[in-house]
């Protein structure tokens, strides 16, 4: 029983094509962005991409897949136009994901710009609860990604994770998605089998394994606990490759999807997930405690 691993992948040509890059790069899983990340006006899916789409997932042995939101949205802004339009466009891309199929959707918590933790971590909470309700039946999971913690973005101490569960309290359709590059920058140690049970054994105490459906494989160009967050190739950063066969061995996270969030070519890609997999074959399984 191997992780699920995969990568973000392109949707460059529509969003069918994804699902192909995905298969010839060698995923199990892939993760995308349902459309252009950095604008708030969102390209209309046509019936027959989502079709497509729909269709090559059927035949397809990618299993499941991510989405993550729009870089612009910021659910925790005590700035009302912007928290109104972030709003609106994170229900976009719920309907955009559970149209196509996606199981998960990735998303940052946001940033308080000011306004405080608590504050901002209840303007998310009462956020989520309106798009849940505005959602009752869909099939798509919403996973509160983690934050390095860089400004004033939550998310990055597991206590902000918590609170948003929670304070939300809709265990069927919210769960995390676990960053590696983020953990770290945050100030959660990976690198040593002691450190990686430390730091696996808070989140367990604090949030609970059985909320985690997904991690980001990135590894970070900045030292622990820089709260700065900048991806690097795995094993290539500050974390090294004892950290990722630490977490890729630990049986609790088995068949997960787990996701390469790093710049690169279709080869780098190939080479970083064949590296992944060969620590998977080679290492004892991480005991559960």
């Amino acid at each position: 029983m191997s992780p699920r691993l995969g990568a973000h992948v392109s949707i460059a040509g529509g969003l069918p094509l994804a699902l192909d890059r995905g298969r010839e790069i060698g995923c199990d899983t892939i993760q995308i962005f349902t459309s252009n990340q950095t604008q708030w006006k969102k390209r209309l899916l046509a019936a027959e991409e989502v079709q497509a789409f729909r269709a090559g997932l059927r035949s397809s042995a990618l299993s499941p897949i991510l989405a993550h939101d729009s870089y612009l949205i910021n659910l925790a802004s005590p700035e009302k136009e912007l928290r109104d339009r972030s709003i609106r466009s994170f229900l976009e891309e719920m309907n955009r994901a559970e149209a196509l199929g996606i199981a998960y959707l990735v998303f940052h918590p946001g940033a308080h710009t000011g306004a405080g933790e608590e504050d901002g971590l209840s303007r998310v909470a009462d956020a989520l609860r309106f798009l849940l309700r505005e959602t009752a039946g869909f099939r798509l999971r919403l996973l509160i990604e983690s934050t390095a913690g860089q400004g004033t973005s939550l998310g990055y101490r597991f206590e902000h994770l918590a609170a948003l569960l929670q304070l939300v309290s809709d265990p069927q359709r919210l769960g995390i998605c676990l960053d590696t590059c983020h953990l770290f920058a945050a100030g959660y140690d990976l690198r040593t089998p002691g450190a990686y049970r430390q730091t696996m054994k808070s989140f367990d105490e604090i949030v609970g394994i059985g909320n985690l459906y997904a991690f980001h494989l990135n590894d970070s160009r900045k030292e622990l606990g820089s709260r700065v967050d900048r991806h690097e190739h795995v094993g290539r950063g500050h974390i090294g490759w004892e950290g990722f066969r630490l977490l890729l061995n630990d049986r609790r996270f088995s068949r997960l999807p787990m996701v390469i969030e790093t710049p690169g070519e279709d080869k780098q890609f190939r080479d970083d997930l064949a590296s992944l997999r060969a620590l998977v074959s080679r290492a004892p399984r991480t005991r559960r405690d």
